[in-house]
């Protein structure tokens, strides 16, 4: 049908997280064994099984890419990607560091590495090996470990992303729902696209959400949070969840996803959000409410979850309350926002007379 097709072009990549077939997640056996490579179905066999085992499907993704890569530089050389000698990996990751990888990127495929050797019963792997520990530790050192981080969404430029979204159409209805309840909620963008209409619940003090598997719950136990009623009609997200939901003819509380694709006619689809057409809402807001091109690449999905924490700690929040919210159990982790949040309150540098 035409407004499909049409939809293709807004939404790509529709349908829930991890949907893809597994077997994409192997690394793909050469057609000829390199000089070394004795079995080389023994790597897609193990691949296969790291990837059922793996807990997260963007986990299963990034791991899979990893290992892709490194059987391609292996096959490239004529060595053995599985098992592998510690001068393999060691050479592997010092030609990583030499294009400019990321230290982050590098330990995630040693870790891709180390697993998919584990599971194959070569223990310990070749990424345990006191010279590869060597190398990487120079690497490190030589690279720097701080992740690059996507900016924040503060309330300021919510409020701008939020305008910039045409509350007469469908589409500009369930972005402005959505960028406000992924703010309120400091929700991952895997949790904003699997919550379904039954899980959000409107009651007087503001929006109840059910979350019911998340990136630090991959076992499904659940968790709730609160987003209270907005002080602001223009940003209020129980009011913006009410106009998306009127909007798309969704009433009751159903089994089905609340946030819906929508084809270039304004037409509600059926289906389920990606988890990357989070990022493009965001950075498609940010363009149309004028924010440079350098300021929406340095936006993503996580920038709401992030804006959440940084604001919150900026008005004083408490500690407790923001790891609450967030649901995250590291106090690192959430310090980050809150050392970006208060950068200015109690500033030492007022105290100089410059």
């Amino acid at each position: 049908m035409p407004e499909q097709g049409a939809e293709r072009l807004q939404e790509p990549l529709e349908g829930p997280e991890g949907a893809g077939p597994e077997v994409g997640l192997a690394v793909q056996a050469r057609t000829a064994a390199p000089r070394g490579l004795t079995n080389p179905g023994e790597l897609v066999e193990a691949a296969q099984e790291f990837a059922r085992a793996a807990k997260s499907p963007a986990t299963r993704r990034a791991y899979a890419s990893d290992l892709r890569d490194f059987d391609a530089w292996c096959a490239g050389r004529k060595v053995s990607p599985l098992p592998a000698e510690p001068a393999t990996v060691g050479l592997y990751v010092t030609h990583l560091a030499r294009t400019r990888s990321a230290a982050s990127t590098i330990q995630r495929r040693l870790a891709a590495i180390s697993q998919v050797h584990q599971l194959a019963g070569h223990v310990p792997p070749p990424t345990a090996d006191w010279e590869v520990r060597q190398v990487v530790q120079g690497i490190r050192r030589s690279l720097g470990t701080a992740p690059a981080q996507k900016e924040a969404v503060l309330t300021a430029t919510l409020r701008r992303l939020v305008a910039s979204c045409d509350r007469k159409t469908c589409v500009g209805a369930r972005d402005r729902a959505l960028l406000l309840l992924g703010f309120g909620a400091a929700l991952r963008r895997s949790e904003l696209v699997a919550l379904d209409v039954e899980d959000v619940t409107m009651t007087d003090e503001g929006l109840r959400i059910r979350i019911r598997r998340s990136k630090t719950d991959p076992e499904a136990h659940g968790d709730e949070v609160g987003v209270v009623r907005g002080q602001h009609p223009d940003i209020d997200p129980l009011r913006a969840l009410q106009e998306w939901r009127a909007k798309a003819g969704i009433t009751g509380d159903l089994p089905a996803p609340l946030f819906r694709p929508i084809t270039r006619h304004d037409t509600v689809r059926s289906g389920r959000l990606s988890s990357q057409t989070v990022a493009l809402i965001v950075k498609r807001a940010a363009a149309r409410a004028g924010l440079t091109e350098a300021e929406c690449r340095r936006l993503a999905g996580h920038s709401l979850r992030a804006g959440c924490a940084t604001q919150a700690a900026a008005e004083g929040a408490p500690e407790r309350a923001i790891m609450r919210q967030g649901r995250w159990r590291s106090t690192a982790t959430v310090r980050r926002y809150i050392r970006t949040g208060d950068l200015w309150q109690e500033n030492a540098s007022a105290w100089l007379g410059l």
